[in-house]
């Protein structure tokens, strides 16, 4: 049976996450002031590790190849974060 999980995303550039295989993102948004990804996921999974990339708009992106999986806005829109998943 699947379920819905939330991962905390840090703002640095590069975020590792540990998440069950073959996870679904859904969407990266700020919820009370923390970047999150949720991912529908079949707990039962084994676990495999993703990185995901964070820019802001205007910042240079490396040259890997990625999924784009969202822009999420931080508190009074004062900054725009640009979210991937690297396809490493």
């Amino acid at each position: 049976m699947k379920t819905i999980w939330k991962f905390e995303l840090d703002t640095a550039q590069h975020t590792e996450i540990e998440m069950p295989t073959g996870a679904e993102i859904l969407t990266a948004q700020i919820q009370n002031e923390v970047m999150c990804l949720w991912a529908q996921v079949d707990p039962e999974a084994p676990k495999e590790t993703r990185t995901f990339e964070v820019a802001g708009t205007g910042t240079p992106l490396s040259d890997a190849p990625r999924k784009y999986i969202g822009t999420v806005q931080t508190s009074g829109g004062r900054y725009v974060l640009h979210v991937f998943k690297l396809m490493l």
